[in-house]
């Protein structure tokens, strides 16, 4: 089979993917994946199947035994992600997320407002995991606080991204930290400790920058946030004592415990903590009317691993106050399934090593190995259009070359989250960009100039590989 004629058919089934997808996010919108990009996925694995069989002559148990072994290789992580679901439901009905904005919201004032948001986010989507729901809940509160303060829509939704995507980055409860780290097959908490080389130095400048801003984008008026604060203090008994759970997770962390562990460990805390602190929320929670063993037991099972709704007598806290539990990662859990037996059909039909070969003369130097590898995670997040899809194709297609050439994988790792987690965001048609806009109100290309973290992080990384910083290369003979 003539070279080009390989390139072409295994291409087939990604232009296939990237097509599709583009038509059902735009017909769905931020649903897409509730459903039919999921179903796109299976569609292309059956167009990768008839390819693979057909033109490339492997057998449909090859490609199965591909498959089965792909998904076998994630088992963790799906727990990983069903726990994350766990822990930010108990973490936010126990009043540890609730206390932490509380408190958070205190310091903010005019010229500081920047940088707070920027600050409050990341700490927000430190404790959750989720960038998306950092954005959705605290993101509209400081979105609202930001118009009556004066400042333009692009900068408040700008710091709050950074915030946001910072936090998702590095949260060890994050579902696209888990699975980059995963599918590099690298410890969790290794991998999250050697993003700090490129994503504290992005952050820092990022918050510089914010800061100075502050002082030079003119504030038009003020905004009375009691009400906001006043209605979580309302609501619960925001305890410093709450604080333990937070610091009891740091501790197993610090002690390298497995994240399934520090997951269920914390979680389990943060229900005990509910039920002494916030009894009246897991009674209001279970639909009962007065407090018992049964209604507390309800409540806490159902922040646990369904959707709970709080009142508070104020939307924006409300909205804050709602989780998904596991149930909300199901999602997550479904697409990474469709997408690992899209990806193991292109690796056992030899598909996927043709496509690297096009790419392969580029990362001969340690440079131009990292540069690709973040060029292409931004090019799968504006072909694919989903951050997922990008990290999965990446680490597929890069993880043989960074082995062969001597380099950790944890590199690699680091490359694909400095590129696909981050930059999702700053497409427009992608998933992120297009949930993200809709909930802050803010067009994508508006915000996209003051998403300093998300432009400084792909950039960072390349200047790290340049400087050869705590990157190491086995010696071959």
């Amino acid at each position: 089979m003539k070279k080009s004629i390989k390139y072409i058919l295994s291409l087939t089934p990604v232009v296939f993917l990237i097509l599709f997808l583009a038509i059902v996010i735009r017909i769905y919108g931020i649903d897409a994946l509730s459903g039919p990009s999921q179903l796109v996925l299976i569609a292309s694995t059956g167009i990768a199947v008839l390819v693979a069989m057909l033109y490339f002559h492997q057998p449909w148990k090859t490609l199965e035994e591909e498959i089965n072994h792909s998904i076998g290789s994630i088992g963790s992580p799906i727990c990983i992600l069903l726990l994350i679901g766990l822990l930010s439901g108990t973490w936010m009905v126990s009043g540890v997320v609730p206390m932490l904005i509380y408190y958070g919201m205190q310091i903010i004032s005019p010229h500081v407002f920047l940088v707070s948001a920027c600050a409050i986010s990341a700490i927000v989507s430190v404790m959750t995991g989720s960038s998306w729901t950092t954005v959705a809940t605290i993101g509209v509160a400081l979105m609202g606080i930001g118009k009556a303060e004066g400042f333009s829509d692009g900068w408040t939704a700008g710091a709050i991204l950074s915030g946001a995507y910072f936090g998702d980055k590095m949260s060890p409860l994050s579902d696209t930290t888990v699975l980059a780290s995963s599918l590099c097959h690298v410890p969790l908490f290794s991998h999250i400790k050697y993003m700090t080389i490129t994503t504290v130095p992005s952050f820092t400048i990022s918050l510089v920058i914010f800061l100075v801003a502050g002082f030079f984008v003119p504030a038009t008026a003020n905004i009375d946030t009691t009400a906001f604060t006043s209605a979580l203090a309302s609501k619960f008994n925001l305890s410093l004592w709450l604080l333990l759970v937070p610091l009891f997770t740091g501790w197993m962390i610090y002690k390298k415990l497995p994240a399934i562990i520090v997951l269920f460990a914390s979680s389990v805390i943060a229900i005990i903590f509910a039920v002494i602190f916030q009894p009246h929320i897991l009674v209001e929670i279970s639909g009962m009317q007065d407090v018992s063993a049964e209604a507390l037991l309800k409540g806490a099972l159902q922040s646990g691993f369904g959707k709970t709704a709080v009142d508070s007598g104020f939307v924006p806290v409300n909205e804050l106050l709602a989780t998904r539990g596991m149930a909300g990662m199901l999602n997550s859990v479904w697409i990474i399934l469709c997408a690992i037996c899209f990806g193991g059909v292109l690796k056992a039909s030899g598909m996927l090593a043709n496509i690297v070969e096009l790419i392969v003369p580029l990362t001969k130097t340690r440079v131009g190995l990292v540069a690709s590898t973040v060029f292409s995670g931004i090019f799968f997040n504006a072909t694919a259009a989903d951050q997922f899809l990008s990290i999965m194709l990446n680490a597929s297609m890069f993880g043989e070359i960074y082995e062969e050439e001597g380099y950790e994988s944890r590199l690699l790792s680091r490359s694909i989250e400095d590129s696909s987690t981050v930059t999702s965001v700053l497409i427009p048609w992608s998933t992120c960009g297009m949930t993200q806009s809709t909930v802050l109100n803010v067009p994508t290309l508006t915000y996209l100039p003051y998403c300093f973290f998300n432009i400084l992080a792909p950039l960072t990384s390349i200047v790290i590989a340049a400087t050869g910083f705590k990157i190491y290369r086995t010696i071959k003979h």
